[in-house]
C-alpha cells in the first residue's frame, strides 16, 4: 500500500492534545491522526447505513415525524411507570 504525505494545519492547543494522546498511547503523531480519520470514516458510514435503514423503514410504513414523536412519548411514559420511587 503506497503513502501520500500531506501538509495539515492546526491550532497550538489542539496539536498539544495530540502530542499528548499520542506520548500517551506510544504512537507517532502519524498514527494517532491516521487512526482518529479512519474512526471517523467508520463512524460516519455507520451513521450514512443508519439514514438509510429509517429512509427505508419511512417508505416502506409511511411514518411520520408526528408517528415517532408519540411512540416516544409513550415509550417515555409507560417506562415512568415501571420506575420504582
Amino acid at each position: 500500500m503506497s503513502t501520500v504525505t500531506f501538509n495539515l494545519s492546526f491550532q497550538d492547543t489542539l496539536i498539544r492534545e495530540v502530542d499528548a494522546f499520542a506520548k500517551r498511547e506510544a504512537r507517532s503523531r502519524s498514527e494517532l491522526l491516521r487512526e482518529a480519520a479512519r474512526l471517523y470514516i467508520q463512524r460516519q458510514k455507520r451513521w450514512d447505513s443508519l439514514f438509510a435503514f429509517g429512509d427505508s423503514v419511512v417508505r416502506e410504513t409511511g411514518l411520520t415525524s408526528d408517528d415517532v414523536t408519540k411512540e416516544i412519548r409513550q415509550a417515555r411514559k409507560a417506562r415512568q411507570g415501571k420506575i420504582p420511587k
